[in-house]
C-alpha cells in the first residue's frame, strides 16, 4: 500500500512520487490550502494539499486528527524560510496528488504531541494511543536495538540461544510463584519460572558450554518502579569459567551496548567489596555519581551521655553512622522535618542533625538540639567526617541494618534533591557478598540462592557459615542494580552442605532439586553466569522512571476462576 515510511522522505526524494500509510498528527488550514503533518512509527511529514485536486482536497478537509489515511504525492523542497532543520523531514513537504481516508477516529482521550500533559493511569488506560506517541516509539525502537546487540555480541562470543521451560516446578528464588492448574492432574500445578537456573545449570552439565537465553519471567510481588511481576531476563551461563571470565564478557557486553546504542564509552568499572559499600554507603548498589559518604562514629558515640547514640553504638547488631553533606546548612527546618519523615519509611525512629555555622566559634557555631550530650566528642567528631562552615551532618543510630537503609536512601535522595552528581554514568562491581543472611531468628538463608558457590571449604562452611563469603558479583550503574549473577556450585558435597545449613534434610532436598543433585553426579563442570534485568537496563539507558515506560503494555488485573 505504500512506497516509503513518513522519516524516510528527504531531499534525495525531491520530485519523486510517493506514498505513505499513517495517522492525521496535525492538520491545519492556510488560506485554502490544507496542510496535513501525517505519523507513522519512523518520523512525521508534511503534506499539502491544494484544492485544484479536489476530490484529494475533500477528503483533507473532513480528516481530523488521527484518522487514517493514504497519500501519493510529489516530493518538493519547501519553501525557503519554512524549513524546519530540526525535523528529519524538515526540508520537504509532499504535494498530494491523491488522498484516501482508510479509516476516520473519534476525538483520542489526550494529545499526541509534545504538548499533551496527562497522567499515567489515562495513558495506561489507553496505551494503544499511547504508544504511537513518538516518545514511546522511539523507547521501545531503542529496546529492539538493545536487545539485538545483545544477541549479536553473546553469539560472536560462542553462545547458543537455547529456549528452557515456562510451565516447571517451583524453585527457591527469592519470592513467590505464579502456579498454573493443571487440566489433567487434578489439583497439581505446575509454577512460571522466575529465573531459569537450574535448567541453565543442566544445560552446562550437559555439556553446551555457552548459553544465553532472553527470557520471560515472573514473581508474584508488588509493582515498583524498577520491578514488574512478569519481566525480561537476559540470561547467560558458561562453564568452565572463573568470577573474572563472567564478569569481563559482561562488562565488555555492556560497554559495547552503550557505545552501539547511545554513542557513550562508560568509564572504569572499578569493584567493591560488599561490606565496603555497606559501610561507604548504606547500600549493596551504591550510585556513585553522588559525592557523599557515610562514616562510622560508632566509637566516638559510645562515649556521650544519651543512650540514643550510646545503645546502638555499644551493640553487636547496632550502628552508629554520620552523612556529611556540604553546603547542607542552607536547608530549612520544613526540609529537616521533610527528610526525617523519609527516613521513617525505612524504620528509623528520627533524624538527629548538626548544623555547623562557624566552625571556629567552637560549640556556638554549631546549631543542633543533640550537640549538647555530645560536648566531650564534638570535636573529634567534625574531624573525623570533615565538617567545614556551612556543612550539615546527618545521623543514623539503630540496628544497622535500619541505618544503612535509612541512611543509605536519604543519601541518594540530597543526591538528587541538592543536585550533587559529578558524572553521568558510574557503573561498578560489587562483589565478596556474604553467603547467608539471618533473620530475626537467627535462621539463614541464602543471600542469593543455594546454588552459589561459597570462596571456601565444605569444612570451612559448615564450622562458620554466617562469615562465609560467597563467590557472587553484581553489576550496578547509577544505583540500580543491572544484574547479578554467581560461580555455581558443581560439587555434590558442596552443594548438599549448603542444603544442610539451610535445614533442607536430605528428603526434601531430593523431593525439590534432586534432578539437579543427580546430574551433579555426572560429570558436572565448574560454571557460573549472570542475569541482566533487560527492563530495567532499557530504562537506565533511555532515562525513563519507571520500567512501564519501556515495555508495550502494563499487566492486566488479575481476575477470580
Amino acid at each position: 500500500m505504500r512506497s516509503h515510511y513518513c522519516g524516510q522522505l528527504n531531499e534525495t526524494l525531491v520530485d519523486q512520487t510517493v506514498t505513505v500509510c499513517g495517522w492525521v498528527h496535525r492538520r491545519r488550514d492556510h488560506g485554502g490550502v490544507i496542510f496535513l503533518d501525517m505519523r507513522d512509527r519512523d518520523g512525521i511529514a508534511q503534506f499539502v494539499v491544494d484544492p485544484d485536486t479536489a476530490e484529494a482536497f475533500a477528503n483533507a478537509d473532513r480528516a481530523r486528527s488521527e484518522f487514517v489515511l493514504r497519500i501519493t504525492g510529489r516530493v518538493r523542497l519547501r519553501p525557503e524560510g519554512t524549513q524546519n532543520p530540526n525535523m528529519p523531514t524538515g526540508m520537504i513537504e509532499i504535494l498530494a496528488k491523491e488522498v484516501e481516508v482508510l479509516n476516520t477516529a473519534v476525538t483520542p482521550p489526550f494529545q499526541l504531541d509534545e504538548h499533551g500533559k496527562v497522567g499515567e493511569e489515562v495513558r495506561l488506560k489507553h496505551r494503544y494511543i499511547d504508544l504511537r506517541r513518538p516518545d514511546m516509539i522511539e523507547k521501545l525502537r531503542l529496546r529492539s536495538r538493545i536487545s539485538h546487540t545483545v544477541r549479536a555480541y553473546l553469539e560472536n562470543q560462542g553462545f547458543l540461544d537455547i529456549e528452557t521451560p515456562v510451565l516447571t516446578r517451583a524453585t527457591p528464588e527469592g519470592a513467590r510463584d505464579y502456579l498454573v492448574p493443571s487440566r489433567t492432574h487434578a489439583g497439581s500445578f505446575f509454577a512460571l519460572p522466575q529465573s531459569p537456573q537450574l535448567f541453565k545449570q543442566l544445560l552446562m552439565v550437559a555439556g553446551f558450554d555457552r548459553y544465553y537465553q532472553i527470557a520471560k519471567c515472573f514473581r508474584d510481588e508488588d509493582l515498583r518502579a524498577d520491578r514488574q511481576p512478569e519481566f525480561t531476563q537476559i540470561d547467560i551461563e558458561a562453564s568452565f569459567v572463573e568470577e573474572s571470565d563472567i564478569m569481563g564478557i559482561t562488562e565488555a557486553m555492556i560497554r559495547q551496548l552503550f557505545q552501539e546504542v547511545l554513542k557513550v564509552e562508560l568509564p572504569e568499572f572499578p569493584r567493591m567489596t560488599w561490606q565496603e559499600a555497606m559501610d561507604r554507603f548504606g547500600s549493596d548498589k551504591p550510585d556513585l555519581r553522588i559525592p557523599l559518604e557515610l562514616t562510622d562514629v560508632d566509637d566516638l558515640m559510645q562515649q556521650v551521655d544519651f543512650k540514643v547514640f550510646s545503645g546502638p553504638a555499644s551493640a553487636d547488631d547496632g550502628r552508629v553512622a554520620a552523612l556529611k553533606v556540604p553546603g547542607g546548612a542552607k536547608l530549612s527546618r520544613k526540609e529537616i522535618d521533610e527528610y526525617t519523615k523519609f527516613v521513617g519509611i525505612y524504620g528509623a525512629k528520627g533524624l538527629a542533625w548538626i548544623k555547623v555555622n562557624e566552625r571556629a566559634k567552637g560549640l556556638e557555631g554549631l546549631q543542633s538540639p543533640i550537640v549538647k550530650f555530645m560536648e566531650n566528642i564534638v570535636e573529634e567528631l567534625l574531624d573525623r567526617v570533615g565538617a567545614e562552615d556551612g556543612d550539615i551532618i546527618f545521623f543514623g543510630a539503630d540496628k544497622a541494618r535500619i541505618v544503612n537503609e535509612a541512611i543509605g536512601a536519604l543519601r541518594v535522595k540530597l543526591g538528587a534533591d541538592l543536585e550533587l552528581y559529578t558524572q553521568e554514568w558510574a557503573p561498578l562491581w560489587v562483589v565478596d557478598f556474604p553467603m547467608f543472611e539471618a533473620d530475626d531468628n537467627g535462621r539463614l538463608s541464602p543471600l542469593h540462592h543455594p546454588f552459589t558457590a561459597p570462596s571456601c571449604t565444605p569444612e570451612e562452611l559448615k564450622a562458620d557459615p554466617a562469615s562465609a563469603l560467597s563467590r557472587a558479583y553484581d553489576m550496578v550503574l547509577n544505583g540500580t542494580e543491572l544484574g547479578g549473577g554467581s560461580i555455581r556450585i558443581h560439587d555434590q558435597t558442596m552443594q548438599s552442605t549448603v542444603f544442610e545449613i539451610l535445614g533442607i534434610g536430605e528428603e526434601e532436598a531430593q523431593e525439590k532439586f534432586g534432578f539437579l543433585l543427580d546430574a551433579l553426579q555426572y560429570g558436572a563442570p565448574p560454571h557460573g553466569g549472570l542475569a541482566f534485568g533487560l527492563d530495567r537496563l532499557v530504562m537506565l539507558m533511555v532515562g525513563a522512571k519507571t520500567i512501564r515506560e519501556v515495555i508495550a503494555f502494563r499487566k492486566p488485573k488479575a481476575l477470580p476462576v
